[in-house]
């Protein structure tokens, strides 16, 4: 005899609490799933709402996204166990706690090199972490307590590992990072991610389990280790692969914490609030902006960085409306016309100069309204970047500036623009210049009618380029 379902009144009293419909829970369950590259769930209604329930269990990915859409509207972080979906946990639910829950040992989110059948292990891992969803709910940082506990939590590890590992290991990672970030820069998230993911799960996974030569090197390793997940996160965050980019991000955030990295802990945080504010999250980017220049985040990091953790910090203010944000430029201004030939600085500020300054700037004043603002700013990013070895962010600048210009009625030079970043896409993989591709479609469209041969032209580039990379 079939076993009766159970109602599922934890999810009835939180749809009750947030005066929700069905129909309207699911409109937002289908925009969160969007939102996170689950097209498989488009078709979800208010009769799947109904199911859920009456004590059916949503499957695959889907307890996550309901939570997440249920933690948005009620805009507080809701766990599994509180909409009444705790139990087995599906490998995607699972993979999502590591990977986000700021308790959870973050080695045990990387794949140990000691189980048997590592290879397969690694390609689930990241089949799973592409399987669940962005959450904002997760972007709530933990309190103060949490960053001492994770210090701590360094010197009471045990060893467990056969593998010695020395300053020299801790260079050679080094040196992979600054490898990796200068593809990125060049080349864009899409080209070799796969690699970077690779290796954070292999070879650096397999440092973190080793025996140290002393406890300096050990923290050492955490921050080398940090960076590298920090950049897997970076490039496929670049690709808009957003909920896997945060997972990464957010592990890279609890090794530096662990190694009590205050300076990477900010940059690491710095990146979050820029996905947050790519992706319309203002007032979350604001808050996570906010941290990665408190304390020792900004007063013990170099100039450089300072500049880079305030120009996202006044971009945060301008589009959340508050007057500060000038002052905030001001700030990065002059932390970067303070950074010195001779100041240590680490290899993952080497891209921010004057160029991205000015591109940051101009992304603040166009946030803000400025137009006119922004389109000085982009030029002088423009004007003032070497394009060769920056070519990714070249070809982003020029397709904002040429968005920019279209919003002023500039027709015949938005085109040029868009057309000198089509130009510098060649070679590119990166969301961000599919992004600016498609939106040059999207805002040209008006004027495909009119006949005019030079938006002809771009349109069919553009559709050239979008069909050409994955």
């Amino acid at each position: 005899m079939a076993k009766a379902r159970v109602a599922n009144t934890r999810l009835a009293g939180l749809i009750a609490e947030a005066g929700l419909s069905h129909a309207h829970v699911a409109r937002i369950f289908v925009r969160v799933a969007m939102e996170s590259g689950a097209e498989e769930f488009a078709g979800v209604g208010r009769s799947h709402v109904s199911h859920w329930v009456g004590g059916t269990r949503p499957s695959g990915r889907a307890p996550l996204i309901l939570c997440e859409a249920l933690s948005r509207h009620l805009g507080r972080n809701l766990s599994l166990d509180d909409i009444g979906l705790a139990g087995p946990a599906s490998p995607a639910e699972s993979t999502f706690s590591n990977g986000l829950d700021w308790h959870v040992d973050p080695l045990n989110a990387l794949t140990s090199p000691a189980d048997p059948g590592r290879d397969d292990v690694d390609l689930e891992h990241r089949r799973v972490l592409e399987a669940a969803a962005y959450s904002v709910a997760a972007l709530t940082l933990p309190d103060q307590p949490w960053w001492q506990r994770m210090a701590e939590r360094r010197g009471a590890r045990s060893t467990r590992g056969s593998r010695r590992v020395g300053s020299g290991d801790v260079g050679a990672v080094g040196d992979m990072a600054a490898m990796f970030s200068r593809i990125d820069q060049r080349r864009g998230g899409g080209h070799a991610r796969s690699a970077v993911v690779q290796y954070l799960t292999a070879d650096v996974a397999g440092y973190l389990h080793g025996t140290f030569r002393s406890e300096q090197v050990r923290r050492d390793m955490l921050s080398a280790a940090g960076e590298i997940a920090y950049i897997a996160g970076w490039m496929t965050f670049d690709n808009c692969e957003h909920a896997t980019a945060q997972r990464y991000l957010t592990i890279a955030l609890k090794l530096a914490a662990e190694a009590d990295d205050p300076p990477l802990a900010g940059h690491i945080l710095r990146a979050l609030a820029h996905q947050a504010l790519d992706l319309g999250h203002h007032r979350q980017a604001l808050d996570l902006a906010t941290a990665s220049v408190s304390g020792d985040r900004y007063a013990r990091a170099s100039h450089r960085e300072r500049a880079l953790l305030g120009v996202i910090h006044a971009r945060s203010l301008a589009v959340t409306g508050h007057r500060q944000a000038a002052a905030a430029l001001l700030r990065a201004e002059d932390d970067l016309a303070a950074a010195g030939a001779g100041e240590a600085e680490p290899d993952r500020v080497f891209f921010f100069g004057e160029a991205s300054l000015a591109h940051e700037t101009a992304c603040a004043l166009r946030d803000g309204g400025d137009l006119s603002g922004a389109t000085r700013e982009f030029r002088r990013s423009v004007r003032t970047r070497k394009a060769a070895l920056f070519t990714r962010t070249h070809a982003v600048t020029l397709g904002y500036l040429g968005s920019v210009q279209i919003q002023q009625n500039d027709v015949e030079q938005a085109c040029l623009t868009w057309s000198a970043a089509l130009d510098s896409m060649d070679g590119i993989r990166s969301g961000r210049t599919r992004q600016v591709a498609s939106d040059l479609r999207e805002l040209l469209a008006p004027f495909q009618r009119r006949g005019i041969k030079l938006v002809r032209e771009l349109d069919a580039r553009a559709a050239t380029y979008l069909a050409s990379v994955p």
